[in-house]
């Protein structure tokens, strides 16, 4: 009777065991670690991130090759200028060449930011574990917005300027002038179309 009562705990414990296994990888996996997978640090100096996280995956031309592990704000410069570190995980295999190119890249119009790295052109020169590159400054918001209220002030100049018949574009809509010097140049071409190639000069006149 207590021989097979053990047997019984064994087979559960068994199960339990194996369950639990499951359950590990799964989550595992529905985290997104690399736990399986060899890799090293590198280091992303921005002096503005633009909302990036922890998590926030790093791209190598366009393919998910690691995540953010860490963000760090460093002391200000002497110019006053402060710099965020990102520390980055990627893959063993990707190397990235110290010409490349890093942004923060959005994904869609309003989603997840994330670092994106495009590849430089020399790979006889590339960047160590732990070692740090600068990357490319995202514009912000307010310069975005500020940026769109120039353009449409321009565009609204110019369509006053348009309305008022001034400007070159102006004339060409209001201006009768330049219709009718165009059709009789266009009348006198097909009368003498030689003169689209004559460039001679005018005979001088005969005391």
């Amino acid at each position: 009777m207590i021989f097979g009562k053990t047997r019984l705990e064994l087979k559960v414990g068994i199960f339990a065991f194996i369950g639990l296994i499951i359950l590990t990888v799964f989550v595992l996996s529905i985290g997104g670690f690399k736990t399986w997978t060899s890799g090293y640090h590198v280091n992303f100096v921005f002096s503005f991130v633009n909302g990036v996280k922890i998590g926030a995956p790093v791209r190598f031309a366009g393919v998910d090759v690691g995540a953010v592990k860490c963000i760090t704000l460093d002391k200000p410069t002497p110019e006053g200028k402060v710099k965020v570190e990102v520390r980055g995980w990627v893959k063993n295999t990707v190397k990235i060449p110290v010409d490349s190119t890093i942004w923060v890249n959005t994904l869609g119009l309003l989603g997840e930011k994330y670092i994106e790295i495009i590849p430089g052109k020399n790979f006889n020169d590339l960047i160590a574990a732990d070692e740090s590159i600068l990357g490319q400054e995202p514009m912000p918001m307010h310069e975005v917005t500020e940026l769109a209220k120039s353009i449409a002030s321009n565009i609204n100049e110019s369509v006053v300027r348009i309305n008022k018949k001034e400007g070159t574009i102006g004339k060409l809509l209001y201006d009768d002038t330049i219709y009718n010097e165009l059709e009789a140049l266009i009348v006198d071409l097909r009368k003498h179309p030689w003169k689209l190639f004559w460039k001679g000069k005018e005979k001088p006149e005969k005391k």
